[in-house]
């Protein structure tokens, strides 16, 4: 079975190609651009067949350079929030991926790729539907502008998908492979090193109606988000667009508690309730920045009911579960001394 990863070197797409090769899959194109060279540290322990540069890859792959291709992962983007270049944007999260959705289905390729929650922006429902879908900037109105094309060429469920098209609305990822990615990280991964030099982390105060710290996401960890691609890859006959979130939103200070105890555990001392590690400074809640005024989801909770209905069953780790995994990860790979 060869498989494409676009993206490959990126958080979730490495991710996805080390899922595969757990599965013994190492008949793999990894398809990225390498500009940022520190990204092949995410690809150096696992097994591809070939590296192709993404300014090359999607012209060779129309003209069936590759052969026979079962399945695209597309997980290549721009995925930075903040980005203000709106033909940079329209170019790299739409363009390139209504060329490659072409190609595969000239080839009769599956196409499994990243859609995101920012489609649904100031809405308070999130579920898979236009009256709901309301981005706040030109990275999530790209990745709708894409499902917006799919949904006029293969209907409103992708319906009339004669291989296999399935785009997945991430919520908040977090989890192992995300170092290179700067401000557009996790928070727990930023935390995790603000606890490192600091000995405390920080979150954002009162904002739209929430206290501090008490903003909610829908924070999802990536072996669970690796699970319902690979879910996915198995069932060819589900097709459309689905939440990939747990679809249960908890507050930033969920995440803030779980990483201060994690890493105070590694020194015996014992696990602190909310309120006295906010009282001893173990937690700094900062003023919301205007910058992200008007431009900042503070609740997002995944529906997963479509998710459900087409089969999938995967249970989601919480944020305490998956957060204590993630950490126990970074402690393990930042070896004695932390």
């Amino acid at each position: 079975m060869k498989i494409v990863v676009t993206g490959a070197a990126g958080f979730i797409g490495s991710n996805i190609v080390n899922g595969l090769n757990a599965r013994g899959i190492d008949d793999i194109i990894a398809v990225d651009d390498m500009t940022d060279g520190d990204k092949f540290r995410n690809l150096a322990d696992l097994k591809i067949a070939d590296y192709v540069d993404a300014d090359d890859f999607y012209e060779l792959f129309a003209e069936g350079a590759f052969g026979d291709v079962e399945a695209v992962f597309h997980e290549g983007a721009c995925s930075d929030t903040m980005e203000l270049d709106g033909k940079f944007m329209m170019d790299n999260n739409y363009t390139l991926s209504c060329d490659l959705f072409q190609s595969c289905r000239e080839q009769g390729t599956r196409l499994l790729y990243a859609s995101s929650a920012a489609t649904y922006g100031g809405s308070d429902t999130f579920r898979e539907s236009p009256e709901f879908e309301k981005p706040l900037n030109v990275y999530g109105y790209s990745k709708l502008l894409f499902d917006q094309r799919l949904r006029r060429e293969l209907g409103a469920t992708f319906a009339g998908a004669s291989t296999q098209v399935a785009g997945f609305r991430y919520f908040n990822v977090y989890g192992t492979r995300e170092q290179h990615k700067g401000r557009m990280a996790s928070v727990a991964f930023h935390q995790f090193n603000q606890f490192k030099s600091d000995g405390k982390v920080k979150l954002f105060g009162e904002y739209g109606g929430y206290a501090a710290g008490g903003q909610m996401r829908d924070f999802v960890f990536i072996d669970d988000v690796v699970a319902v691609n690979l879910w996915f890859l198995d069932h060819p006959e589900a097709s459309g667009i689905f939440n990939l979130g747990t679809g249960r939103a908890q507050p930033f200070n969920d995440v803030a508690l779980a990483v201060v105890n994690t890493l105070r555990q590694t020194q015996q001392y014992a696990p602190l309730t909310l309120e006295d590690a906010a009282r001893g400074g173990l937690i700094d809640y900062i003023a919301f920045p205007d910058a992200l005024v008007g431009k900042y989801q503070s609740y997002t909770q995944a529906d997963l009911s479509a998710l459900r209905a087409a089969g999938c069953t995967h249970q989601f780790a919480d944020v305490q579960t998956g957060v204590t995994a993630y950490m126990d990860a970074l402690i393990k790979a930042a070896g004695p001394g932390l």
